[in-house]
């Protein structure tokens, strides 16, 4: 029964997440705004069938809605890493919050072999973040080229097309973030 009374602070949340106000909800998904709200304040639960008629306005499905609170995940650990190889450019690149897609930011860790460079991203609505765990690494962006090594950052806006290279003997490891997602 626990989680059955977290159910209205959910839709409210989803519901203010999506920007829609009650009465729209409510217009949405053919009920009053008085159920929306006391649905919202917990006083009161949806029969099923409403309840998908909420979701359904809401723009996601019961098995989404459900797995969300699960899915609220702050500690990622190593055996939740997504891992990706490209021999081509010798990196192995790792999503540390995995579906970060969905988030604001998207943390990643880039391991470049000597000589590895990662892919070349063009420019977009956006801005980066990285940091040297280990090595040292030259930054492309645009025309430009930026050395860094162990405990250096870089940020910026991701307005010019970008990549890393390690033209060091020794691997390197940096920790890479993009907001909004673009890995």
């Amino acid at each position: 029964m626990g989680d059955e009374m977290e159910l209205g602070s959910k839709i409210k949340e989803l519901r203010i997440e999506k920007g829609l106000t009650q009465e729209e909800l409510a217009d949405r998904s053919e009920l009053t705004k008085g159920f929306i709200s006391q649905i919202e304040r917990d006083l009161t639960s949806p029969s099923v069938d409403s309840l998908l008629d909420i979701l359904e306005a809401l723009g996601t499905e019961p098995g989404i809605f459900f797995e969300k609170d699960k899915n609220e995940k702050i500690v990622f650990k190593e055996e939740d890493y997504f891992e990706t190889d490209n021999e081509d450019l010798n990196y192995v690149l790792e999503w540390i919050v995995p579906n970060a897609q969905k988030n604001q930011m998207e943390p990643t860790r880039i391991r470049l072999s000597p000589g590895g460079q990662s892919k070349v991203i063009p420019p977009y609505e956006g801005e980066e973040l990285g940091y040297v765990i280990k090595g040292s690494v030259t930054l492309m962006y645009g025309e430009q080229s930026y050395k860094l090594k162990k405990g250096e950052t870089f940020y910026f806006e991701a307005k010019r097309s970008h990549y890393l290279i390690n033209n060091s003997s020794k691997d390197t490891e940096i920790l890479w973030v993009s907001s909004p997602p673009s890995f």
